[in-house]
């Protein structure tokens, strides 16, 4: 197998895919808060900004900005995967699917794609609050109730 490297940019803007395997149907959604959860206990530990982020059935979307000193994503990411993980009850059938910690309910990795300009980061955030509705889910991004947009619209109100 080929090993991957991820480029060491501290501060630096990235868009997410974070997949469940495959056959083991829209936990995401139907734990929404125990990912939440898992989330904001990484966030207090290792600080990131989420500049989007929408959970569909099966995989995330997320836009993070590192903090200007760090550049450690895939910790992240491996935390919040394995407290989410640590939620689901065992289900003796997977036991072939599951490496080490991953207890066979995510991909063992992730997609990443580092965004090089404003431009390209403001594409990538209108990508992940555009997908439920690129997959037929809903009609139109505020109406996903897993998104991003919702805090965003809060947000704006609240400064006008």
């Amino acid at each position: 197998m080929s090993s991957y490297l991820h480029p060491h940019l501290p501060g630096a803007s990235v868009l997410f895919t974070v997949r469940l395997s495959y056959g083991t149907g829209p936990l995401l959604v139907d734990h929404i808060d125990l990912l939440r959860d898992a989330v904001r206990k990484t966030l207090k530990e290792r600080p990131f900004t989420i500049d989007a982020w929408v959970v569909l059935p099966d995989h995330i979307h997320a836009v993070w900005t590192l903090p200007e000193t760090d550049c450690d994503f895939s910790t992240r990411w491996s935390v919040i995967k394995a407290r989410f993980s640590r939620q689901m009850p065992r289900d003796p059938r997977d036991a072939g699917n599951s490496v080490g910690r991953a207890r066979g309910v995510w991909q063992r990795r992730f997609w990443e794609h580092h965004l090089c300009d404003t431009s390209a980061k403001a594409k990538a955030v209108a990508y992940c609050l555009d997908d439920p509705v690129n997959h037929g889910l809903v009609t139109a991004p505020e109406h996903w109730p897993y998104s991003s947009i919702h805090r965003d619209r809060r947000l704006m109100q609240s400064a006008a």
